[in-house]
């Protein structure tokens, strides 16, 4: 008899927590995936800088001063594209993580509705037979 409290115990605790757990386990890869995604943009950044250091300490003369403006000119162009790519890829990450999460919190509130049905259907027969008792 205890073996089955504790079953029971231990099937009811795992259907409380498994909400929880799938929800920490998606923000923790989406945290994940966001700061992997962030690392690799600074990577690109820091590697445009250095080049961009690298080309002043080549500057010898006016025409390379030139040339560096011009190069530094179409740096900041692909600069701007860059980090407009980067918004929109978080943004859509970011769209992608709201929308699991809806899905999420939508499947827990239908799961918590069914378990509450369920649990006021078992009730109901128990007061049933609880108030026929009280009567004899």
């Amino acid at each position: 008899m205890q073996d089955n409290m504790m079953d029971a115990f231990n099937a009811q605790t795992k259907q409380m927590f498994e909400p929880m757990r799938k929800i920490n386990s998606l923000m923790l890869n989406n945290m994940e995936k966001m700061t992997q995604y962030q690392l690799e943009a600074m990577k690109r950044y820091s590697q445009m800088g250095t080049e961009r250091i690298r080309s002043a300490t080549e500057i010898q003369d006016a025409e390379s001063l030139r040339d560096f403006g011009t190069k530094q000119a179409e740096m900041m162009n692909e600069l701007s594209q860059q980090m407009q790519e980067d918004a929109r890829v978080m943004s859509e990450m970011s769209l992608q993580f709201k929308s699991e999460m809806e899905k999420m919190f939508s499947e827990a509130g239908q799961q918590m509705s069914e378990q509450a049905k369920a649990a006021t259907k078992s009730e109901q027969p128990a007061k049933a037979s609880s108030q026929s008792s009280r009567k004899s």
